[in-house]
């Protein structure tokens, strides 16, 4: 049996769990699995995220910039946009299916034993993200690696990957979103988040509303953690546009960045590089030195963020944004205006059914000039005439499609009228996903140089 067989073979296995929605504040079940493990993820730092959106994309400059140190490095977050492997990244790539299929293997035994303890209990198995963070911490103890940089897979204080002890836990902005399982109000949401400050911790906050700082204040006083938040103790002092990205000038905790290279689009990314700055320098040496100017410079030139704001084709443009609930959406809207000299922007959406589709369409409808109301390709789906209906009270243009390669046919078709015409493909992460698959199958780039 080759490696990508016994890979693909574990997430088959995966995928007969309750699914990855499916979510109970039950965090011991995990920790007593890693007990039996004798705890992999306590050989080697954390830096723990969680927030509303940016997650995954400041995760990954985090990780970014930790290896320009020179040091080996995790990086888990959720979900993936084409294969499972990448959600657990080694030193920048995918795990090799080998390693996935081997980590498989050694908890197997001890999965086994703690599902068979929660069936005498009455209690349902471990889920599927409860199987998944385990895998990953082994995974990440087998490399071995320094630093894991660990994105919550939903709120904090109980989701499965608060089993580790977070160094430095990092809080991106906070909105309301999962309302059903976090709470209804900020201060509801923002003290389930606050669960991952551990004892001692350094915490670097995004801005957030009054409600929120207050919260995450209160838990850091309580666990005797420090807490920086951006402008007041770090900030972004300049932003411009360049090609390929921006140029930011950051306040660090430690030190002054000038006029770096990001080779990400949006405002919401130069925030996201600079609170992925003030983590890592809080990670090293307790944010007493500033980091190396080939370290900042390395790091952040590297960093990538699939699946947002990323170009996916030309002639027409076409780009591809994971916006997901209408925090999200603001930000796209934005990067659009910021980052883009376009007129017209047709806008494949697709959105699952818990999600805000109402607040997303009247988020998206100042830049759409066509919506091509689509499903992603889960049960999750939300029915496209819904959002069909939405886009038509928004006084919007808007045409039904079956699935993404109809949608993103009819939005190409319609773009390549216009240089001045677009399309961004948004709504949902694994609508994401799907597309980028097929731009690469259908060459959406061909003849495109950078």
């Amino acid at each position: 049996m080759s490696d990508r067989t016994r890979a693909d073979a574990v997430y088959a296995a995966l995928l007969q769990r309750q699914g990855e929605q499916w979510v109970q504040p039950r965090v011991e079940r995990t920790r007593r699995v890693l007990e039996l493990l004798d705890d992999p993820q306590r050989t080697y730092r954390v830096i723990h995220v969680t927030g509303t959106n940016g997650k995954t994309s400041t995760s990954r400059i985090i990780e970014s910039l930790v290896r320009a140190l020179g040091l080996r490095t995790a990086l888990f977050t959720s979900p993936h946009l084409e294969r499972f492997t990448e959600r657990i990244l080694i030193d920048g790539e995918p795990v090799p299916d080998a390693a996935v299929a081997d980590a498989w293997d050694e908890i197997t035994p001890f999965v086994d034993l703690v599902d068979a303890e929660l069936a005498a209990a009455g209690d349902a198995p471990l889920t599927f993200f409860e199987m998944l963070t385990v895998l990953a911490f082994v995974v990440a103890a087998d490399a071995p690696v320094d630093v894991l940089v660990l994105e919550v897979g939903m709120g904090g204080s109980w989701d499965s990957t608060n089993t580790a002890d977070g160094d430095v836990a990092v809080f991106t902005p906070v909105a309301l979103d999962h309302t059903d399982r976090l709470g209804g109000t900020l201060t509801e949401i923002a003290r389930v988040k606050s669960g991952i400050i551990k004892d001692g911790a350094a915490v670097v906050s995004a801005q957030q509303e009054q409600t929120v700082a207050t919260v995450l204040r209160e838990a850091a006083a309580a666990r005797g953690a420090s807490i920086a938040f951006e402008g007041d103790e770090f900030a972004l002092t300049e932003q411009r546009l360049a090609v390929g990205g921006q140029l930011i000038s950051v306040r660090g905790l430690a030190g002054e960045y000038r006029e770096e290279y990001l080779p990400l689009y949006g405002a919401h990314q130069g925030a996201n590089a600079t609170l992925a700055l003030a983590a890592v320098e809080s990670l090293i040496a307790g944010a007493s030195q500033p980091l190396a100017p080939d370290v900042v410079a390395d790091g952040l030139g590297q960093a990538t963020s699939p699946g947002r704001l990323q170009l996916v084709g030309a002639h027409p443009t076409v780009l591809v944004d994971a916006a997901h609930n209408p925090h999200g959406a603001a930000a796209l809207v934005a990067a659009l205006k910021e980052s883009f000299d376009i007129d017209e922007w047709g806008v494949v959406l697709g959105v699952l059914s818990d999600k805000d589709a109402g607040g997303i369409v009247a988020t998206l409808a100042p830049i759409a000039a066509h919506v091509f109301a689509t499903a992603p390709d889960s049960e999750r789906a939300s029915d496209p005439d819904t959002l069909a209906d939405l886009a038509e009270a928004a006084d919007l243009p808007v045409t039904v499609h079956p699935g993404i390669e109809d949608a993103a046919d009819a939005a190409r078709e319609w773009a390549s009228v216009s240089d001045r015409r677009a399309v961004v493909i948004a709504g949902s992460v694994v609508l994401a996903g799907e597309a980028l698959r097929v731009a690469d199958v259908e060459g959406w780039k061909d003849g495109w140089e950078q």
